[in-house]
Parts: structure tokens; C-alpha cells; sequence
């Protein structure tokens, strides 16, 4: 038996711009999913923890620190709260970052009910190291990401229903999303930043597409504030006035708003 994995790389690319995912049937007859890398591959379960791994027996270790916050409240009704360490939040997140690398491969394969359950997971995750870890960093550290995973769990929930041309229902779901965007930015006292913050942009453009849709007649009462729109024409009016540096910069920034990439970070669980 070699260990080799050359010929499970043949004629499968790494694509630096984009995700490059499979399924495959493992030896022990399950699908897994697998991520090209650039010196090699992932590969996944596609059910309970990304590394096939139990944590004490629990499926993983978001699953045991709520198993034993339960046990812990149920104790001591009265008492000190369950609290997470600094190592116990190292854990979640490096489990949490597994579950990222799953849900984008579920997102580029269409495989969108798999997405939304990832991606809930890790906002599920986030909610609970935010209600009790010991430090504030620590909380900081983990739901910074949670724009981005709420906008990527509603793209997976409102994506198939705009495929069967449910317009309404995927309205409500990226309402849902706005919603739990704009709730993060008043968490942190940041609701001027919501025409920056390029998920809640990105979220609200969108649902103005699907209005549209459902009522192609209706007058657009925000077409006016749209930062897209605006990023645009300034962008248009540097090029003709050969402002190149100037181009280059909005051009960056529109990007960011209408593809809002995950977060820098150093193995944060987005």
C-alpha cells in the first residue's frame, strides 16, 4: 500500500480563485466530500463532526459543552454560570473552522440543505461561546464571523426557493437575514457601518431583485441610497477622468460589497 496521494490528485486542479469540491463513496461505503488544496486535499464526513471524530461520546465538542452547561444549570439553578475557558473556546473554534471548510464545499456543490445545516450549526455555535465564555476576546474572537455565516445560511435556505420561484418564502428568509445582520451591528453599537457592511448590502440587494420579480411595476423608494449604484458611478466617472488608482480602489470596494468575502482571520470558524 503506498501513501502517495499523487494519484488521487491527477486530473483533479487545484483553482486558486474559486472552491474545488467532490463527493465521493468512502471505503466504509459513506459519502464524503473532499476540498482540492493547493498541496493536497480534504476530505470529509458528510454527517456529524467534518473528521468523523466523537468527543466523549458526544457527536462533537459544541455538543458536550451544552450537554454539560445543561447538566451544570440543572445542578446549580441558583449558582455560577456554566463558563467556557480559553482552551475550551481554542477546541470550538478549531472544530468550528472544520465545519466552514464543509459548508463552502456544500455551497459549491448545490448542496444547499447541507449548507444551511452547517452554517446554523456554526451561528449555533457562536451564540453559545458568546452566552458563556469567560472572556470577552474570546467572544469577539468567535462571532466576528457571524455576518458572514448568516449571510452565507440564508443564501442556502432562499437560493432553492427562488430556484422553484417561491418568491415570497425566500423574501422572508433573507428578511431573516437582514434581520440577524442588523442585530449584530446593534449588539455592537455599529448600525451606522450597515451601508459598509457588504452581507447586509449584499442581502438587501438581493431582496430588492426578488421584489422586483414578484412586482416588476413597483417603484424603487431606495434606489437612491443603493452603495452598489453609488460605487458604480463614482467608478465610471474615475475611468473617465483616468483617476486609475482611484479606479482601482472602487473597484476593490465593490467587490467587497457585492461579493463579501469570509473574514481575515487566523482559523476563525466562519
Amino acid at each position: 500500500m503506498t501513501l502517495d496521494i499523487r494519484k488521487i490528485l491527477e486530473g483533479w486542479a487545484y483553482a486558486p480563485d474559486s472552491v474545488t469540491a467532490r463527493t465521493i463513496t468512502g471505503d466504509d461505503g459513506r459519502e464524503k466530500v473532499q476540498l482540492r488544496l493547493d498541496l493536497g486535499v480534504l476530505q470529509m464526513d458528510v454527517e456529524g463532526r467534518p473528521d468523523g471524530r466523537q468527543i466523549e461520546g458526544a457527536r462533537s465538542w459544541l455538543d458536550l459543552h451544552q450537554q454539560r452547561q445543561r447538566e451544570h444549570d440543572a445542578a446549580n439553578p441558583d449558582g455560577v454560570p456554566y463558563l467556557l475557558g480559553t482552551e475550551d473556546c481554542s477546541e470550538l473554534m478549531r472544530e468550528g473552522v472544520q465545519y466552514y471548510h464543509r459548508y463552502i464545499c456544500f455551497w459549491q456543490l448545490e448542496r444547499y440543505e447541507l449548507c444551511a445545516r452547517d452554517t446554523n450549526r456554526n451561528l449555533d455555535l457562536f451564540r453559545f461561546v458568546r452566552n458563556h465564555a469567560r472572556y470577552d476576546r474570546d467572544k469577539v474572537q468567535f462571532d466576528q464571523w457571524r455576518p458572514y455565516v448568516t449571510m452565507m445560511h440564508t443564501r442556502a435556505v432562499a437560493t432553492p426557493l427562488v430556484e422553484l420561484d417561491q418568491w415570497e418564502a425566500a423574501i422572508g428568509a433573507i428578511d431573516a437575514g437582514i434581520r440577524g445582520v442588523e442585530t449584530f451591528l446593534a449588539d455592537y453599537g455599529q448600525q451606522e457601518q450597515s451601508e459598509r457592511m457588504g452581507e447586509l448590502v449584499f442581502l438587501k440587494r438581493w431582496r430588492k431583485e426578488l421584489q422586483r420579480k414578484i412586482a416588476p411595476d413597483s417603484d424603487d423608494e431606495d434606489g437612491d441610497d443603493d452603495p452598489v449604484a453609488q460605487l458604480k458611478a463614482d467608478l465610471d466617472k474615475a475611468i473617465e477622468e483616468e483617476r486609475y488608482e482611484d479606479a482601482a480602489q472602487l473597484r476593490d470596494e465593490l467587490d467587497r460589497l457585492e461579493n463579501p468575502p469570509p473574514p481575515t482571520g487566523h482559523g476563525g470558524p466562519q
